[in-house]
């Protein structure tokens, strides 16, 4: 199930005794906390800050979304740069996986867990400071084969990030658009509900491959 031969495949790559098998992975825990600690120095590049009053600048207290937090990798990173947490999971073989950490290790007490979609969310409007998601982006068009149908489900969750994030609230999405024209509707999902950015990728010109989005809400 490694990222360099092929994309894990949604769900079947995360329940069952592949959840296990992803958990244990070392490569994959190297991988993802890896790209959280990229999305930490993301969330506070000095490009997103336009205007000297907007200027955000890292604060321990930040109330942070990991979004699809899987077995809990990027929260573990997250938590040890001092943010308080909430993993948001769709899968209950991956997020249980986190609920166990939460027992037995101190760092992850904190922490607190969702099961539940991205859409339908128990969160209250401008409560989160900022939201990071690793690797998991693209599965949210999950079941959508119809290209309307993902453009309005983009465009959806788009608008519900933008209803919980606080006022200069940020959002870091590393995903791995399949070629050009994914990454575009992804992109123009947030572009055209609200926020704005910029993209970074390992190379400039690549179609594919690990991609992140840097956006703000706009004020």
């Amino acid at each position: 199930m490694t990222r360099k031969n092929r994309l894990p495949k949604f769900p079947d790559d995360y329940i069952d005794t592949k959840a296990g098998e992803y958990d244990s992975s070392k490569s994959m825990e190297r991988n993802q906390k890896r790209s959280t600690l990229l999305s930490i120095q993301y969330l506070f590049d000095n490009k997103l800050n336009d205007k000297e009053e907007t200027i955000v600048q890292k604060n321990d207290s930040f109330l942070i979304l990991d979004l699809g937090c899987g077995t809990g990798f990027s929260s573990e990173i997250l938590i040890e740069h001092g943010f308080r947490v909430i993993g948001v999971d769709i899968l209950i073989d991956m997020i249980s996986r986190v609920r166990e950490k939460k027992r037995i290790y101190e760092n992850y007490k904190d922490i607190e867990l969702i099961l539940a979609d991205i859409n339908f969310l128990p969160i209250k409007a401008n409560i989160i400071n900022h939201i990071i998601s690793i690797s998991s982006y693209n599965f949210i068009t999950y079941g959508k084969s119809n290209y309307g149908e993902k453009v309005k489900l983009l465009n959806d969750t788009a608008k519900y990030i933008k209803q919980i994030l606080k006022q200069q609230g940020r959002v870091i999405i590393e995903f791995f658009p399949k070629d050009d024209k994914e990454l575009n509707i992804f992109n123009k999902s947030f572009i055209n509900n609200g926020f704005e950015g910029f993209m970074i990728k390992n190379n400039p010109k690549q179609k594919s491959g690990q991609t992140f989005l840097l956006l703000k809400k706009k004020e």
